[in-house]
């Protein structure tokens, strides 16, 4: 499907509006970066303590960050989490910065006794039971006993407390918003259901002993220094190794200048999205970094198709200068690239737009890495081969591997 018939662009006599066009980016993102002290990390990559927090409403965020304040914690990040496969979880992730290992330990305290505070449970003489694990439970009904377990209770509890657990962590999210939510998964284990009332006696039981609170502790994860380091020393080697890989490959496949123009060209996208990030306040996590490895991939894609196309078009077209085998190679292309980077570009757009906080950073770098991957496909790599060929004294080096295989054929 051709969007576009008999498109005549002179792209390369252009080429120094594309460049000037980068080098203001890079300038002006670099800038922002300086300006800034730096990229903005992740706690992935930073050191310091992310607490997964799940509430049984909807927290108002400026709630959470006054209570947060009042531990002085004031400059926690605070991150919704939308799970679209639970859309009736509420759940936050809060983020403190913190140094050495005592200090870690401190904030996490420091987080749960903030949630404390701010949602206190409606009998604080009564344990939360979404808090409590199943041997605590099980411990608790023991010493009540209400089934009349006079020998092996243990063995009873223990599967009981089990499956009320199971539930409210499979069920319910790990939150129980009404103990009477219990009957159904008491009614169903055997130890309950021998006798008449007694899923009745261990409610009454857990009533009197617990309360439900309007949150709970999902997951707790300390990242310290030496792990931060480590994350972001392997996310540069995993970026490195894979522009390595490519540049390999392209050479192989067609002249060791098309393999560095691809190389440079992605490496300029990776350079503006990144100061993109700056501008707008974005951290870089480790699901960011998996986004621009694919917008490496997706951007080295469309290069390889404009210069697999020159490289078709060298064999018809042996006597024109490269600058016009690559126009005419960039304008049969460009029905193709607008398609398949329009496509992606909506789906992702889509996907910054609706995906919520949590997919906001990855998103972003989708959709600014295929706008500036596409552009530099067209913009950055294919002049770069231009101007070598050029410098070269007009010896086209794609030409060269056209005859050479051509010849071979024959």
């Amino acid at each position: 499907m051709e969007i576009f018939h008999q498109v005549n662009i002179d792209w390369m006599g252009k080429a120094k509006y594309f460049a000037g066009l980068s080098v203001l980016l890079l300038l002006v993102g670099w800038a922002s970066i300086w300006h800034q002290g730096g990229l903005r990390y992740g706690i992935d990559f930073r050191e310091g303590t992310m607490v997964t927090v799940g509430f049984a409403q909807e927290p108002s965020i400026d709630v959470v960050r006054k209570g947060l304040a009042a531990e002085g914690l004031g400059n926690s990040t605070i991150q919704q989490i939308h799970d679209i496969t639970r859309p009736d979880t509420h759940d936050l992730v809060i983020g403190v910065d913190t140094t050495g290992d005592q200090a870690l330990d401190t904030a996490k305290t420091a987080i749960v006794k903030a949630l404390q505070k701010t949602f206190p449970t409606t009998d604080p003489s009564r344990a939360d039971l979404n808090a409590v694990g199943s041997q605590g439970l099980a411990e608790a009904l023991v010493r009540r006993d209400p089934l009349g377990y006079s020998t092996a209770a243990g063995d009873h509890y223990t599967t009981i407390a089990k499956r009320i657990t199971d539930f409210r962590d499979s069920q319910r999210g790990g939150l129980i918003a009404n103990l009477d939510e219990l009957r159904a998964p008491l009614l169903a284990t055997p130890d309950v259901q021998q006798g008449h009332g007694s899923a009745d006696a261990v409610l009454s039981v857990l009533k009197d002993s617990y309360t439900v609170g309007a949150y709970t502790i999902r997951n707790v994860e300390i990242v310290g220094p030496k792990v931060g380091g480590e994350l972001r020393k392997q996310a540069l080697l995993a970026t490195l190794y894979a522009l390595a890989g490519m540049l390999v490959y392209i050479a192989f496949r067609f002249e060791w200048v098309y393999g560095a123009a691809a190389v440079l060209a992605v490496f300029h996208d990776v350079l503006i999205t990144l100061g993109l990030f700056s501008i707008f306040h974005f951290e870089i996590s480790l699901t960011v970094i998996a986004a621009l490895l694919t917008l490496v991939g997706y951007s080295m894609n469309d290069t390889i198709v404009i210069f697999d196309r020159v490289r078709e078009n060298t064999r018809l077209m042996r006597r024109e200068p490269l600058a016009v085998i690559v126009n005419r190679s960039i304008n049969q292309t460009l029905s193709r690239t607008i398609l398949t980077s329009g496509l992606t570009f909506l789906t992702v757009l889509v996907l910054f737009v609706l995906g919520g906080e949590t997919l906001r950073s990855f998103s972003f770098a989708m959709v600014v890495g295929i706008v500036v991957g596409t552009y530099s496909s067209f913009g950055i790599a294919a002049p770069l081969v231009v101007a070598w060929n050029d410098w070269r004294g007009g010896k086209s080096p794609v030409g060269s591997v056209a005859r050479a295989r051509q010849s071979e054929a024959t």
